[in-house]
């Protein structure tokens, strides 16, 4: 029981990390210093993409799964899982990483002008 609760609390705060990866800029808008945590987890996006490095919230979950006596993620781990080809349609992706690079890009942007 404790390891299913362990992989579900890794997908919920995974979830929780993208969204936040997606708007947060906007939320330095108001809280300045949360900019720092924001550039943090926008860097770890990239370099996720980048580089194909997993994230260890993935390994978390997968570890909690397997141990709770369920299948382990997929082989493309919690975006394929649970986001390609559930939230949008795999031929998207690449459109989707830019819209989430644009908002994040503009909400930089918005961060620069406020605070001048």
């Amino acid at each position: 029981m404790m390891y299913r609760i362990i992989a579900d609390a890794a997908m919920v705060v995974h979830f929780a990390f993208l969204a936040y990866l997606a708007v947060g800029g906007f939320l330095a808008w108001r809280w300045r210093r949360t900019i720092w945590a924001h550039l943090a987890v926008a860097g770890w996006g990239l370099l996720s993409i980048v580089t194909g490095v997993e994230c260890p919230l993935t390994v978390i979950e997968d570890w909690g799964r397997r141990n709770a006596g369920l299948a382990g993620l997929p082989a493309g781990g919690f975006i394929d899982n649970y986001i390609e080809g559930v939230i949008y349609p795999e031929q998207y992706t690449n459109l989707v990483r830019l819209g989430v690079a644009v908002l994040v890009l503009f909400s930089y942007v918005g961060y620069v002008l406020r605070r001048q």
